[in-house]
Formats: C-alpha cells, sequence, structure tokens
C-alpha cells in the first residue's frame, strides 16, 4: 500500500513537475509514466530508475548551462490595404528544435507563443493572431496524445493604423524543445517601425550587433555561469550533507548490520552485491522523489519566497532550535512507529519490492539524525529555484547510500570499520550546536525583514562566539552532558583527546577569536554574506560610538531622503566604512543623477540575499571599486524583499507583471527589475543615465572577480561620457 502511495506521489507531482519544468517532458515521451506500478515487474523498474535519474540529472545539468535560445526572429510589417498592415512575427529554429503552435495540443504543458501589441489610441487590432508555415504533428503516447509544432513559421497580427508614421511596440513569448529537453519559456520586447508615407521598415534580426536593425528585442538577463555554479554548489554540498548523515549513531549502526545481512542471506557474493546495490539505489529514489515533490509542490517563486519572507524563516528557526536541542540530548525525534512496523513487515531480499521497504524502513527509523540536516539543505536548496532541491535530495541520497554500495563491493572493509560507541553520540552533539547556529540565521533573516531589532549585528555574533566556545569546551571533554559515554583514558589512567578533536577544537576557539573583533565593528569579511548588516550595530569603534550611517550627506549637504530611515540599517559594510552615498528609491535617484551629472549604478538587492552580501563584502570593499563607486555614480541600493516598507498610497499601483497590487517597496522594486530590466536575480546591477538609457548593454550579476567589475564601471562612464 505504501509503495502505491509513493508512486502515486510520483506520478502526480511529476505531472505538476512537468508543468512548471516543461524541459523534463523527456519523462513522459519515454513513456516512464504510462504504466501502472502494479503491472510492471520490479526487475524491470530497477532497470529503468538509473536512466530516469540519469536523464533527470542531464537535464539539470544541461539548463544550468543555460543552452543557447535556437531561435532566429524577424519582424516586418507589410501592407495589406489602406492604413491595415499584417505585423509578421518570424521565427526560424536551429539544430532539430521546434516552437510550438498557437494550439500545441498535447496534455496542456506545452505553451503556444503569445504577441502582445502596447495599448495605444493609434493602434487597433484585426483579428487574432494566426501562423503560416509547415506544421508538424507527432503523436508522444495515449497519455500526451499529438503535439502540433514548427521548426520555421510565421506569425502575424492584423492592425489598423490612424497614422502612417508610427513604432510599434509589445512582447512576444515562446517555449522551444527538441526531442531532449526543452527551454524554460522567454518573454522578450519587439519594435517595429511603420515609416512616412506608409512604408513599412524592412524585417529586422532580433541580432543586436545589427546596425540595421530596427528592432530592440529588449533587455534580457543571462544569469547562467552564476545558476550553474549555484547548482554545482548545491549538489556537493548535499553530497557533503549525506556523508555526515552517515556519520549519526541512527545510520552509521546500521551499516554492519545491512551489509551483513545482505550477503549472508545471498545465494552468492554477486547476489549480494546486487542486492546492496538495489538498496542503495532506493535509498536515493525516495529521497529524490521527495525533492521532485518538494519542487513540484511549492515552485521556484514560492521556494525563494520561503527563503526569504520572515515567516516561513521564523518557523525555521523554531524547527532548527527543536532539532538542535534534541541533538543534544534532551529528548528523541521519531516518526510514527506503526510506519516502521509497517514497513519493516514487508522488508526481505527476495524482490526489489522487499529490498526496497528495507530502504524506507531505514529512512524512517534514521529521521531523527537525518531530519536536522535535510532542513537546512532544502532551505539553502531553494536558493537554487525548481532544480535546487531535486539535485540538493539527489546529492544527500547518493552520499547516504555509497557506504552501503561501498562496504558490499568489499565486505573486508567492515573489520576496519569504527565500533558504534560514544563518538557518535559526540557526532550528534557537535551537530546540535551547528543546528542552534544555524537557527540564529533564520531569526536574524526575520528580525531583519521585520525590522524588530531583537538579533542585530552585535547579538548574532555574541552568541555565535558563546555557541562556538562551548562546542570547543565540548571537544575537549570539558563540558559534559547526560548522556555523555566516560572518555577513553591513557596509560595513566587520565582522559585524553583525540588528535581530530583537539584540531576541531583548535578550530573553533580560533572561530571564536576571529568574531571577537566584530563586536565593535570588525567588518568580518569572511562571515559578510552570514552576520546582519553593519547598520544594524549599536557601536563601531571608531564612528563615534554609535552606529556608523554610512554616506547620507553629499558635499553640496544634500542626499537621499526617501526610506532613508527604514533602509539605512540594512546598509552594507562597505558603504558603513568608507561613507558611500546610497539611495533608496529608484526617482529620487535619478532625480540625483540629473542635478550631479552622474550615471546611476542600479544594485538590485536583498535584506536576506548572501550573494549579495558576499559581492559587498569581497567586490565593494576594494579600495579601487569603492573610490569609482563614491566618486563617478549615482548608486541606487533596490531591496527586493523589503516588505515591511510601505509606500505612500498615491504611489501604489497594480502590476501586471506579478499580477497584485503593488504596496510595499519590495514590490515595486522587484516589479522595475522584472518588468523594466528583464531580471529578478539579486544581486544585479544595471547602469543607465538620468533619461533610464542603459550605458551597457546587460546587466551584471554576481561575480567575486574584482578586475572584472572595475573594467565594467570604467567602460560605462567612458560610455556615459561619450553620449
Amino acid at each position: 500500500m505504501l509503495i502505491d502511495l509513493l508512486y502515486l506521489l510520483w506520478r502526480r507531482t511529476a505531472k505538476v513537475f512537468l508543468k512548471q519544468a516543461p524541459e523534463t517532458n523527456l519523462f513522459i515521451k519515454r513513456g516512464f509514466f504510462e504504466k501502472d506500478i502494479n503491472s510492471l515487474e520490479m526487475k524491470k523498474l530497477f532497470k529503468l530508475l538509473p536512466f530516469v535519474l540519469l536523464t533527470m540529472f542531464t537535464s539539470f545539468s544541461s539548463q544550468a548551462q543555460m543552452i543557447e535560445d535556437p531561435t532566429e526572429w524577424t519582424f516586418s510589417a507589410k501592407k495589406v490595404e489602406g492604413n491595415v498592415y499584417d505585423l509578421i512575427f518570424h521565427c526560424h529554429v536551429n539544430d532539430h528544435w521546434h516552437i510550438y503552435a498557437l494550439d500545441p495540443g498535447g496534455d496542456g504543458s506545452f505553451l503556444p507563443p503569445g504577441f502582445t501589441v502596447t495599448e495605444s489610441a493609434d493602434i487597433k487590432l484585426v483579428g487574432d493572431v494566426r501562423e503560416e508555415g509547415d506544421v508538424i504533428h507527432e503523436e508522444i503516447d495515449e497519455d500526451i496524445g499529438t503535439v502540433h509544432y514548427f521548426e520555421d513559421v510565421d506569425f502575424i497580427q492584423r492592425v489598423e493604423l490612424a497614422k502612417e508614421d508610427i513604432d510599434i511596440t509589445g512582447e512576444y513569448s515562446y517555449m522551444t524543445c527538441n526531442d531532449e529537453t526543452c527551454l524554460p519559456p522567454t518573454t522578450k520586447e519587439y519594435s517595429i517601425r511603420i515609416g512616412n508615407g506608409g512604408a513599412a521598415a524592412p524585417a529586422a534580426s532580433e541580432k543586436k550587433n545589427d546596425e540595421e536593425a530596427v528592432i530592440d528585442a529588449g533587455n534580457t538577463t543571462d544569469n547562467g555561469e552564476e545558476q550553474q555554479r549555484s547548482l554545482i554548489a548545491i549538489f556537493f554540498l548535499a553530497l557533503i550533507g549525506g556523508l555526515l548523515a552517515v556519520l549519526t549513531p541512527c545510520v552509521f549502526s546500521m551499516i554492519p548490520i545491512t551489509v551483513s545481512f545482505f550477503t549472508k542471506r545471498s545465494a552468492s557474493r554477486a547476489e549480494g552485491i546486487r542486492n546492496a546495490f538495489q538498496y542503495s539505489l532506493s535509498i536515493i529514489i525516495i529521497f529524490t522523489v521527495l525533492g521532485v515533490a518538494i519542487s513540484a509542490i511549492f515552485g521556484a517563486d514560492t521556494l525563494n519566497i520561503i527563503s526569504t519572507h520572515w515567516i516561513p524563516n521564523l518557523i525555521f528557526f523554531i524547527i532548527f532550535v527543536v532539532f538542535g536541542i534534541s541533538f543534544l540530548g534532551a529528548f528523541e525525534i521519531t516518526l510514527p512507529s506503526s510506519w516502521t512496523n509497517k514497513t519493516d513487515a514487508k522488508a526481505n531480499t527476495k524482490s526489489f519490492r522487499g529490498i526496497f521497504f528495507m530502504a524506507l524502513t531505514l529512512v524512517i527509523v534514521s529521521f531523527s539524525c537525518t531530519g536536522p540536516i535535510i532542513g537546512p539543505l532544502i532551505v539553502g536548496a531553494a536558493m537554487g529555484g525548481f532544480q535546487g532541491p531535486i539535485l540538493g535530495m539527489l546529492g544527500f541520497s547518493i552520499g547516504l547510500a555509497m557506504p552501503f554500495a561501498l562496504f558490499a563491493v568489499f565486505p573486508g572493509l567492515l573489520n576496519n570499520l569504527a565500533k558504534s560507541g560514544g563518538w557518535l553520540n559526540q557526532v550528534k552533539v557537535t551537530l546540535g550546536f551547528i543546528e542552534l547556529m544555524l537557527a540564529l540565521k533564520f531569526l536574524s533573516n526575520a528580525d531583519l525583514q521585520m525590522g524588530w531589532r531583537i538579533m542585530d549585528r552585535e547579538v548574532f555574533i555574541a552568541l555565535w562566539i558563546v555557541l562556538s566556545i562551548l562546542l570547543g569546551l565540548y571537544l575537549l571533554g570539558k563540558l559534559k552532558l547526560s548522556h555523555d559515554s566516560e572518555s577513553p583514558k591513557n596509560l595513566f589512567g587520565q582522559e585524553y583527546v583525540s588528535i581530530f578533536k583537539l584540531f576541531l577544537a583548535i578550530g573553533c576557539f580560533s572561530f571564536s577569536v576571529y568574531m571577537l573583533p566584530g563586536m565593535w565593528g570588525a567588518p568580518l569579511k569572511g562571515l559578510s554574506a552570514f552576520v546582519p548588516p553593519m547598520g544594524t550595530q549599536d557601536f563601531v569603534l571608531g564612528a563615534g560610538g554609535g552606529s556608523a550611517g554610512g554616506g547620507h550627506a553629499t558635499l553640496d549637504g544634500e542626499g537621499p531622503e526617501r526610506y532613508v530611515a527604514d533602509m539605512k540599517i540594512y546598509e552594507p559594510e562597505a558603504a558603513v566604512k568608507y561613507g558611500l552615498v546610497t539611495y533608496y528609491d529608484y526617482n529620487e535617484a535619478l532625480e540625483a543623477s540629473k542635478k550631479q551629472g552622474k550615471p546611476i549604478m542600479l544594485d538590485f538587492t536583498g535584506i536576506n540575499c548572501i550573494n549579495c552580501r558576499k559581492m559587498e563584502g569581497q567586490v565593494w570593499s576594494d579600495p579601487g571599486v569603492m573610490k569609482r563607486m563614491k566618486n563617478d555614480f549615482i548608486v541606487a541600493s533596490l531591496y527586493c524583499d523589503a516588505q515591511n516598507v510601505k509606500i505612500p498610497e498615491n504611489e501604489q499601483y497594480y502590476s501586471e507583471f506579478l499580477k497584485k497590487d503593488v504596496t510595499t517597496l519590495g514590490n515595486r522594486n522587484s516589479d522595475l527589475q522584472a518588468s523594466k530590466y528583464g531580471s529578478n536575480a539579486q544581486p544585479y546591477y544595471f547602469f543607465i543615465d538620468d533619461d533610464e538609457n542603459l550605458l551597457i548593454e546587460g546587466g551584471y550579476g554576481y561575480d567575486p572577480d574584482v578586475q572584472a567589475f572595475i573594467d565594467h564601471l570604467d567602460k560605462v562612464v567612458e560610455n556615459y561620457n561619450n553620449r
């Protein structure tokens, strides 16, 4: 029954998953879900599953590498009669890719192209968009049905114009696929010029380097390299987390028992190895299905909200405190024993189903140890968008399953495996201290979001110092908990500390000493992504006994005024230290640019954005960078998660892009970044003049290369002066 429920969850989440991430529709195309699990032999299923996992990983890797858009678009207008024109959107797709028809068919998971024309009293739409081209019909399977697509097509929108000298603008959106994957849906802008005398502009290529082109396809940002690094980091950090989970008492003690069970109950060594590999594969399947379910249910946007909004952060704080106290030995967190009993009753080595239930039993039994590791993993993986939790759980499960497969192939290694005992409890307690430190980070996120000021920078640092010292004392055996076993004794009957624990203790104490100057305002660059911003510090040595509020007065006595009282506490350490003038309102920055004759650096950032803090701590703090930012730019820090700061009622509006009322500063900045500058990642920097013209094509994302950022700033200034 449970395996049927698990499969049902997999099947249903897969359908949601396909609608939100249609690039993975390869699974359905190849018929992986077209039969019920009861009609499949487990042996065939086992052969199929590695390919499913490989396909998933390949799909995510290909997206992380940001495959180039295979489409080539040209835009033109053809006069029909009088003031009636056909706007022609021609698309040619390269290299075995295709674009879907206006009626794509299938099961609803394939997105048709869309075309909009900016509303104007001079433009009247005549009828709907139509398509002309050789349509291709492909039957996928009985669940999907027939899909319709093109490799070369014209989409045509007829319009009636009030005058014959006009620029027609709007947006077009589309999704492209090949036989293996789909690219995420894309939305861009277009512009078609109808010249004097009714002469339509010739077809124009989308390529930006075509000087004769009259189309401006808009600004779309490509954060591919950053996303690729992020997803790779998530996978390997999760892999390390899985290996760390092996060292917990719940899992470690199961390794020799489980491997011995397989080898003794199997007719041959080969069969024992095969059973152990099936067991390891089952662990990977269970956790990966969990990752798919999380992504399918919540989706990329919701995951981002979960990782930044104050309510989820407060909930995670409570959960991690509970887990941390549990790891310290106050109580044991376990799932209902009935779950374990039901799964254990179906566990045997006679079939893949039985081995699967053995793995499911391990997952349930070990929850008290793996849960506290999986929790931070899922939250961190949420930063990777839709793919993050899936790759995170895949990496975690591989790390957790590896020892079982390794010891099955080399059973002789079991003889060298350390005995279970007090050291496992010490690992658990150590993780408990780490859990409490992570919990404080979530409380800090919520505190910053709401402006409670209960977790200011020095309070946060003080608590981390105390927890780090306590952990060091515990590792040295100077702090004992009720359930700790007796420490080993040397030849003279004295308790001693192993070399490994000694070095860990040295690391803890050194970490405490490193953080100590932060109590008086030291920058702590190595922790800049984690500690609260300098603006929350009550005392900064050398800053007059108070918080260094940054540079909020220019040389002529004028400076930013709007939202300064609300936002100055979030100023990065580099801005506070060097007195950088920062604006928090987009329009106020435009006015300052006109008065001072400087280009604007739009810093789309976030209160709880870790990469933003890294960029500020590693790049902004460089003297060469800061000199340019202070002297040559108007810097506008636009926080996209400032949901606790309300904008005046007369400035509130409904966002077509966000599909909701914009009432907060965070909403307005998010809408501005997405609708005007085509980006939703933070940190991201755009450089404009006082007429809102981009001074350099595209934006600049997270890149800790100082010289690259300096070169970029110099190029912006050069372009500004050469306007």
